[in-house]
């Protein structure tokens, strides 16, 4: 059974996660799922209720500072969230762990392996967005930087004013994902995926403003891959909506002790391809364990 906690910090962030535990009391290093931008830990519900792994390894999902049950309007950014995460498992007693993310969470789980690579066993990138590999809109926000600092600036000042939506609503990505995929089977169901996905209308109902656009800086910012130590899985999108898998698997496939695999979807992939994910993150972390791992 996953029991809510919510750690508070020093600079007063509240920060929510899950912990389920194995059955039998003994102790296994976590896996931590990380959900992408302008979501929230409700991205990994289908996978944690439906996974082996629950049988093997504890999993912690969380709710990154800044989102959901983790409301925060201060700073946030890629060096914050790991810091979060390593005092969660400092909270729940855990040297190590592996860390599991989905576009701008696959960001933190390579940060985190960077920052924290004697507490990092193993990584899973679904969908990792690579700065030399975005395309569209999040390739053309790289030269918009400066203007989007400032307007976060402006943003915050009037937050502390006293100025700011004080009622955001709930998104629910399980349910979400349900009623999405009735839709991709129908003549439109890709496009309609799409606009509903990648709306920022949308996701600016349900996230603070200011934390929008920083989860938009976030995932342009160039990663210290050449710091990732540990094994790796990266599951890429045959799709180009936000980034080229060529380009992104040619820079993973420099590093020998990762996988590439391809799926097909447009970008969203727990969504799209729920079931071949979870069966390559279950086999791929079963491996870690194998005396050969393949």
């Amino acid at each position: 059974m996953e029991i809510l906690h919510k750690l508070t910090f020093a600079d007063g962030a509240r920060i929510a996660y899950g912990c389920r535990r194995i059955g039998d009391g003994a102790r296994s290093d976590p896996l931590v799922l990380i959900h992408g931008a302008a979501s929230n830990m409700t991205r990994w519900t289908e996978f944690v209720e439906r996974t082996a792994l629950t049988a093997s390894h504890d999993i912690i999902r969380l709710d990154l500072r800044g989102h959901a049950q983790s409301l925060y309007r201060g700073p946030i950014g890629l060096e914050i969230w790991c810091d979060d995460i390593a005092a969660i498992l400092r909270e729940q007693g855990y040297r190590r762990a592996i860390l599991i993310g989905h576009c701008l969470g696959a960001n933190v789980a390579i940060m985190f392996a960077a920052r924290y690579p004697d507490r990092t066993d193993g990584l899973v990138l679904v969908e990792p967005m690579l700065r030399e590999a975005l395309t569209g809109s999040l390739r053309r926000l790289c030269v918009l930087e400066p203007p989007v600092k400032a307007a976060i600036a402006v943003i915050r000042t009037l937050n502390r004013l006293g100025l700011y939506r004080h009622r955001l609503q709930a998104l629910d990505l399980y349910e979400l994902d349900k009623l999405f995929r009735f839709r991709l089977v129908e003549p439109g169901g890709g496009a309609a995926l799409e606009r509903r996905y990648a709306s920022p209308r949308h996701d600016l109902k349900t996230i603070p403003s200011a934390n929008f656009l920083q989860n938009l800086l976030e995932v342009i910012r160039p990663l210290p891959l050449e710091k990732m130590r540990a094994p790796f899985l990266a599951l890429l999108s045959t799709g180009r909506r936000f980034a080229d898998p060529a380009v992104t698997g040619a820079m993973l496939a420099r590093f020998p002790q990762g996988e590439v695999r391809t799926l097909e979807s447009q970008h969203w992939i727990p969504t799209e391809q729920p079931e071949a994910m979870r069966a390559a993150i279950e086999t791929w972390v079963a491996s870690l364990s194998s005396p050969v791992r393949p």
